[in-house]
């Protein structure tokens, strides 16, 4: 059996890490031996009688041979700390996991990756600036990580495969699960082209330390970390503060003092975090190469009467379809109608319920 499905195998082990499996490496020579090893041997190689005691448990309930039928029957490819194609940038973090799974194609080593993330509630204001801080990015070759949870995550997600770009990610299960369920055909989506990644094999289910945990992948994949909106307990600040400890740049959005979703990201202002007003605050920082192109700005095709005064009306403050159709005398319908293919075009944007705004690319022009 190959070498790979004893890291597999042992990846399941609670409490070995990348710290005890490289003592396994070292004192055995290779994982399958390690495999086999009696309590005492382990003893011997630096385990402590606890993870020694529950390395010998899980051995009776795991099959390497199985695990790796698992991923094979899931389309997923797992990469040890020791491959090649494991993340650079990820293999810099010290407690980093010793076995990645990925469903999908991650970037180049060299690809300049931001993790976008943020509050599962996010506001209309916290919508819009996400959407906008991605499009810009985007477009400036940028690839978007984040943890396909609710909000911000999801917007970040969407927003980059609208505009033609790459994202990852980082799940706090197997990937043979996704949470939530609402998002299967996003993360599908994802995976055709970019890459789903965990630290948990197929069949793992998520537990609330399991999100806390995935956080230091999403910051350790990236050059940065992006917080655009964060309540003063959210998960997202615990990013921030990986990303921080682990030499990446940390960027976030101010918002009202007034705004409980705001108050972390007011907060990691104070603490330091670079403030961000637009896109150029972002890419100043990231110490890469960009491609000296952006993507062409969108095109208003063949516009009708309505299109044209719905964008004589429109800014970057947005406004409900219905008040649109109050101010321009017009039929709801019409006016949705013309809406819609301003979208498809690229020109306008839905922030959420119905409140649509002038897009950044079509107010650069």
């Amino acid at each position: 059996m190959e070498e790979l499905a004893y890291w597999v195998a042992v990846s399941r082990v609670n409490g070995v890490g990348r710290v005890r499996l490289g003592r396994l490496r070292e004192h055995f020579g290779t994982i399958e031996t390690a495999w086999g090893a009696t309590h005492g041997q382990l003893r011997s190689a630096g385990l402590d009688e606890r993870t020694a005691e529950q390395f010998c448990q899980s051995r009776q309930l795991i099959d390497p041979g199985s695990e790796l039928g698992k991923l094979k029957q899931h389309g997923i490819e797992a990469l040890t700390c020791e491959d090649h194609r494991y993340p650079r940038r990820l293999l810099e973090v010290g407690d980093c996991p010793p076995v990645l799974y990925v469903r999908g194609q991650l970037p180049d080593h060299e690809a300049p990756l931001v993790a976008v993330v943020g509050t599962r509630r996010p506001t209309a204001y916290g919508r819009q600036v996400a959407a906008e801080l991605v499009e810009g990015l985007v477009e400036h070759g940028v690839m978007i990580v984040s943890g396909l949870a609710r909000g911000i995550d999801t917007i970040a997600h969407r927003e980059t495969l609208e505009r033609g770009g790459t994202t990852i990610a980082v799940l706090a299960s197997g990937l043979d699960l996704v949470y939530p369920g609402e998002n299967l055909g996003l993360a599908q989506r994802i995976r055709r082209s970019g890459a789903l990644v965990s630290e948990y094999p197929p069949g793992v289910k998520p537990r609330p330390e399991s999100f806390l945990m995935r956080n230091r992948i999403m910051s350790g994949l990236s050059l940065g970390v992006l917080i655009v909106e964060a309540g003063e307990r959210s998960g997202a600040l615990r990013t921030a503060h990986l990303g921080a400890d682990q030499n990446r740049e940390v960027f976030a959005v101010p918002g009202s003092i007034l705004s409980p979703e705001s108050k972390g990201t007011n907060r990691l202002i104070q603490e330091g975090a670079k403030l961000v007003r637009t896109v150029e605050d972002v890419l100043e920082e990231l110490d890469v190469e960009l491609p000296d192109h952006k993507l062409p700005p969108p095109r208003l095709a063949q516009a009708d009467s309505v299109q044209i005064q719905l964008l004589a009306e429109m800014s970057a403050t947005p406004v409900h379809s219905d008040e649109l159709a109050r101010r321009l005398a017009l039929p709801s319908h019409d006016v949705s109608a013309a809406l819609a293919l301003l979208e498809l075009q690229g020109v306008v944007r839905n922030t959420g319920n119905m409140q649509y705004i002038v897009s950044q690319r079509w107010r650069s022009e």
